[in-house]
């Protein structure tokens, strides 16, 4: 996400207010994203005008309309999902060039934002993502009937509030790493996505890894990273 270090000053581009890592796409093999809650529109605009300026595609999560309508307005190739806040320009791999399978299982349709930030995530890198939705474990027979569907990813990612159930569940049924993200979804005993965490980091099932409460954005990019990996050559 962009910054304003020191370091980042000698490899980076200076607006004054953020740093924007040109190099980071040469390091890491993906390009920065930008993180646009806590900046300004107009911040963010300008990071993102200047990222298409060196050639860049742009994905932006955490996107408020405001700007996706400025965005919008200026590049005819810009998209934005309103559901999960991401905001695009350009894509880092064009559609026919995605490969292998992530699954993103979703625990209901309040987890939906979180779920499509991981989505459109993982489609931007370079990955094919199915998502499945509405198959938590209040109605555990509809997890079961998408299961053959589920064991067919590289990658899955498990989105789910409340106590979080879900990862652990899904975790015990399949072959895949499974990507546990919990949302901030529940009744107040929930602590915002806390409960959630907490039941995803104390699962008994093996083959989970936790990214943080809401952050579709970590579990997409990691969920890519194993999925790709899989096409390397050992």
């Amino acid at each position: 996400m962009t910054g304003s270090t020191g370091e980042g000053r000698a490899a980076g581009v200076d607006l004054g207010f953020a740093v924007i890592d040109a190099q980071r796409s040469g390091r890491t093999g993906y390009p920065e994203a930008v993180y646009c809650a806590g900046k300004s529109p107009e911040q963010s605009e300008a990071i993102m005008i200047r990222m298409r300026e060196r050639g860049i595609p742009v994905l932006g999560t955490k996107a408020q309309p405001v700007l996706a309508e400025r965005i919008c307005g200026r590049f005819p190739d810009a998209e934005y999902d309103e559901l999960s806040q991401v905001l695009t320009i350009g894509t880092f791999c064009p559609p026919d060039k995605r490969r292998g399978l992530v699954t993103v299982v979703a625990a209901g349709t309040s987890d939906l934002g979180a779920a499509r930030e991981a989505v459109r995530t993982a489609e931007f890198l370079g990955s094919v993502v199915e998502l499945i939705t509405d198959v938590g474990v209040a109605g555990i027979h509809r997890l079961f009937a998408r299961l053959e569907d589920i064991r067919r990813a590289r990658v899955i990612i498990a989105v789910a509030g409340m106590e979080g159930a879900l990862a652990g569940v899904v975790a015990g049924l399949v072959s895949a790493p499974v990507i546990a993200l919990p949302t901030s979804v529940g009744y107040g005993a929930s602590f915002g996505g806390l409960s959630a965490l907490l039941g995803m980091l104390t699962s008994c099932a093996p083959g989970i890894s936790v990214v943080n409460i809401d952050n579709g954005f970590g579990a997409g990019y990691q969920a890519n990273l194993i999925n790709l990996m899989a096409n390397i050559p050992s």
